[in-house]
């Protein structure tokens, strides 16, 4: 593929989809993958708040395997082709407590979202991708994979640490057909509902805001850059990660956390 000595354009002809892109850090990627010239097209269950003329929305629960066939389907019959996935959609609505409070259903719900999800999209996508050799895949990870909070997300530290290694195993795989595949790994990102559990938490602590976020990353065993991400952020490395100029990247996950993790 020919290196673009323009990053704003870089992306220019590409087709791209971006999981959980209505708010948050998908918004921030999709916007980001808009800018540098690429059709994006996003899906989520429900439609973005804010208008999205430049991009396409597709309505679905990829938490089912209806869902992704549904999406697949319509981006393959509109578009005819998908050169970007970025698998962002994720999601921890399980109660704290530890392994005690936790139902099948809670386990089964937090696996098919953020595990099972990107599975069969990949699955979906992949066999056009590796008929033109060319493609990326990206999967939004977390930290937790490795740095696990047992007692409020047991369940999607379990299901982001198989998806690191699942991301692995299919690099191995079709990287040798022409698709790169590669993960993204944040640490705690202060996205609006990180926002609003700040807010939750001084509210119920007499406390500032300040003084909640504060808390936040003393309980993630302290952030060495001293606050959490930006969504625009880790937008920019995903940016960068699908263009022209990553083509020999493949297989590797990228953490993007502050120096949260303690270790090497």
């Amino acid at each position: 593929m020919k290196q673009s000595s323009n990053p704003d354009t870089g992306l220019s002809g590409k087709i791209a989809l971006v999981t959980g892109g209505t708010k948050g850090t998908g918004s921030a990627v999709a916007r980001r993958l808009l800018q540098a010239g690429a059709t994006v097209i996003i899906t989520a269950r429900n439609a973005p708040q804010q208008p999205i003329d430049t991009m396409c929305f597709i309505a679905a629960d990829l938490s089912t395997s209806e869902g992704t066939r549904y999406v697949v389907g319509e981006v393959l019959s509109r578009f005819g082709r998908l050169d970007i996935l970025v698998n962002n959609m994720g999601s921890s609505e399980t109660p704290g407590g530890g392994y005690r409070v936790l139902t099948d259903e809670d386990w089964e719900h937090t696996l098919r979202t953020n595990l099972l999800a990107p599975v069969r999209l990949d699955r979906g996508f992949l066999p056009q991708m590796i008929a033109r050799k060319n493609g990326v895949i990206i999967h939004i990870a977390s930290i937790q994979a490795r740095l696990p909070l047992y007692d409020s997300t047991l369940p999607y530290a379990a299901a982001k640490a198989g998806l690191l290694n699942y991301s692995k195993s299919l690099s191995n795989e079709v990287s040798p057909e022409g698709v790169r595949v590669l993960t993204v790994s944040p640490g705690w990102i202060y996205t609006d509902s990180a926002g609003r559990m700040a807010e939750r938490i001084a509210k119920s602590t007499d406390t500032t805001i300040e003084q909640a976020k504060e808390s936040i990353m003393k309980a993630l065993g302290g952030i060495p850059a001293g606050r959490p991400a930006q969504p625009e952020e880790v937008a920019a490395l995903v940016g960068f990660l699908v263009s022209p100029e990553a083509n020999y990247l493949t297989g590797t996950e990228f953490v993007i956390d502050g120096g949260t993790i303690p270790t090497i």
